[in-house]
This record gives C-alpha cells, sequence and structure tokens, in this order.
C-alpha cells in the first residue's frame, strides 16, 4: 500500500457569548421537541435496531479457519499454465494477484490478460486464452452470456474455466463457481447491519450502484431489503453509475447528489473503488457529517478508515477465493473432483476501525 495519510485533526472553535444571550438560551431549552425525542427513544429499542447490532457483531468477527482442509493427497504436477482474465477494476486485479501467488507455490505459471470491463473487451481476452491453449482459464466479474461462444469453444478443447464474483451457475463450461449470486447476498446484509447500527436507526442513505456488474445486484437487493426490515421509515435513494465513472468524474457525482440531498446521512458504495478520492472531493467542497460504507473494500478504502475518513468496508474473500481456486485446479490436475472446494463457505467480514489494525495484520 502507499503511505499513510494523516490524521484528520479537528479543530475546535470558541466563542464569547454575551450574559443576555446565555440566558435566552436557558429559557429556551433544548431545540429538539418531545416527539422528536420520543422518536429517538423507541428507535433505540426497536427490533430492527437490536436485530442489525447483532448482526454487525457477528460480522465483525475475524475469520479463524480456513474453508478447505481436506489435503489434495496426490503429487500435483508443476508445469502448468494458467491464464486469469481480469475484468477492469482493481479487486479483480487483486484476485489475480492472490491467485498467482498460490499458483507459484506449485510451480506454475500464470499469464494476466487486462479488459477494460466491456463485453467487446472481454471477449476479446477470452479469444486470446483460446489461442494460448492453456491449461485452464481463471476470470471474474462477468456471467456466461458476455462470453459464450468462447466458453463453448475452451470446453470443447477441455480447458476448466474457474470463475469467481459472476452472477452464474455452474455447469456447461464453467467448473467452479465461488462468490456466486446466492454467496454475495450477505454483503448487502452486512452493509445494512452497520448503517442502521450507526445511525441509531435513524438514517438517510444514498446507494451508490454499479450494475455493469450484476453479481453486484443481489447485494443492493439484500441492502435494500435489510435495511426497510430494521430501518423503518429511513430513506432510501439508489443511483446508477457507469463503469466509465470509475477513476474519472465519480467523486463529482457524489458531491453534486450530496449537495442537492443535504438530508443524506449515510452514503453506500456497492464497490470499494467507487469511494476512492470521495472523501477528498468532501472536504473540498466543504461537506461534512457524511458517513461512508463501501462493499469490497480495498487498501485505499481500509487507509481512509483508518484516518476517519470513512467508516466501514466490507472485506471480501479474495485471498480465500483466490487460493481455493488454485486448490481447486489442483485436484483437477490430478484427476479429482472440485466438489470439496465448490461447497466450502468463503468468509466475509465487515471492517471498521475498531478491527481494522488486526485485519491489517
Amino acid at each position: 500500500m502507499s503511505s499513510r495519510p494523516g490524521r484528520a485533526v479537528r479543530r475546535a472553535l470558541t466563542s464569547i457569548v454575551p450574559v443576555t444571550a446565555l440566558l435566552a438560551l436557558a429559557a429556551c431549552g433544548t431545540d429538539t421537541t418531545p416527539a422528536a425525542d420520543s422518536a429517538k427513544a423507541a428507535a433505540s429499542d426497536s427490533p430492527g435496531l437490536i436485530a442489525a447490532r447483532k448482526a454487525v457483531e457477528k460480522y465483525s468477527e475475524h475469520p479463524a479457519r480456513i474453508p478447505v482442509t481436506t489435503p489434495v493427497g496426490k503429487s500435483i504436477p508443476g508445469d502448468k499454465k494458467i491464464d486469469f482474465i481480469l475484468c477492469g477494476v482493481q479487486s479483480c486485479q487483486d484476485l489475480a494477484n492472490f491467485f498467482t501467488a498460490g499458483a507459484e507455490q506449485l510451480g506454475w505459471q500464470v499469464r494476466q490478460i487486462a479488459t477494460q470491463g466491456t463485453p467487446e473487451s472481454v471477449q476479446a481476452a477470452y479469444d486470446q486464452a483460446l489461442r494460448d491453449k492453456p491449461d485452464a482459464v481463471v476470470s471474474s466479474g462477468f456471467p456466461r452470456a458476455v462470453y459464450a461462444k468462447q466458453l463453448a469453444q475452451l470446453k470443447a478443447a477441455g480447458i476448466p474455466v474457474v470463475q469467481s464474483n459472476a452472477d452464474d451457475v455452474v455447469g456447461d463450461g464453467i467448473s467452479l463457481l465461488k462468490n456466486g449470486p446466492g454467496d454475495v447476498a450477505v454483503q448487502g446484509e452486512m452493509l445494512a447491519s452497520w448503517v442502521v447500527s450507526d445511525s441509531g436507526a435513524q438514517a438517510d442513505t444514498v446507494y451508490f450502484d454499479l450494475p455493469a456488474y450484476t453479481i453486484l445486484k443481489p447485494v443492493k437487493d439484500s441492502f435494500a431489503a435489510k435495511y426497510k426490515e430494521w430501518c423503518a421509515g429511513c430513506g432510501l435513494d439508489s443511483v446508477d453509475v457507469p463503469i466509465t465513472s470509475i477513476g474519472k468524474d465519480m467523486p463529482d457525482r457524489v458531491v453534486s447528489y450530496l449537495r442537492s440531498h443535504p438530508k443524506v446521512t449515510h452514503v453506500v458504495f456497492s464497490l470499494g473503488l467507487l469511494n476512492v478520492g470521495v472523501p477528498a472531493a468532501l472536504k473540498t467542497a466543504g461537506i461534512t457529517g457524511k458517513h461512508i460504507a463501501v462493499n469490497v473494500g480495498d487498501g485505499q478504502n481500509y487507509q481512509y478508515i483508518q484516518s476517519g475518513l470513512s467508516d466501514a468496508a466490507m472485506a471480501l474473500n479474495s485471498h480465500e477465493a483466490a487460493w481455493l481456486q488454485v486448490d481447486a485446479l489442483a485436484r483437477q490436475f490430478t484427476g479429482q473432483s472440485m466438489d470439496v472446494d465448490q461447497k466450502a463457505v468463503l468468509p466475509n467480514m465487515l471492517v471498521t476501525k475498531d478491527n481494522l489494525p488486526k485485519a491489517l495484520g
């Protein structure tokens, strides 16, 4: 990771108030109404808030074991070549790097093929893999509909395809799929539990989504469902953003939205990469008091949390998923089933400043 940003320093402003003004303030009492106080008290005891706090406690625990403990049990060949097709964002690059590290332990060679996250570039990457004729292809982020032609050719050639973080199912060319639609919904629940707990069930939230990656839809749907269940009456808006906004105008989009919606208290991103540059943009715009949570955190977002610029991140099981893929291919190359890897449950974790030091370690 790059150098850590310095801790934010809060400056207190002291003013001299005339005695007459103090007397006037004393006569007015607090600026909250009995109705508002009653609403806050009711929220603090609501079943939804209690459930959200229990969920936060559960998801904040550090994983204590690896998902697969059954040995491969056979001599693993070391002369394998793997093509890893990237999806165009940093989280997929992380997956590729972790997979490469695991593969190198077995003497395998990994070629990473970049894409821009567009269907055309993904198809071109699969065409490259077909020309390479590797022993296996690993990829992430896109369903088979994007590369159906190439997948059929890989299947015919007997080349296994290992997928993760994709809206798809195992079979018909895909030998292994981790973090599929049935696995990622919990991520939305994790984010909702934090928002509701952090706000005391008094949140007004905007959810920035990246619909180009269809695997993020179950996360969004789960977030909305749990948020509504736990935080009845809380405001929620959803904003779709194009993949081209990453690294470009995303911070400006957030600033513009928050300026026109000043009552928003919490900002949630369906992918941590969408938050990069946002804290600095909010500071420049003079927008304060917003609480930020992201799905699929990365090094930059963990630095933000450490510096108090963001609040929470769902830590994707990238290390575990990548090494599990290596394990699955080791079984494939030794004539065994990948079932033990397909059935394995990968861990997820909610990272905040309270548990970040251990996570970084």
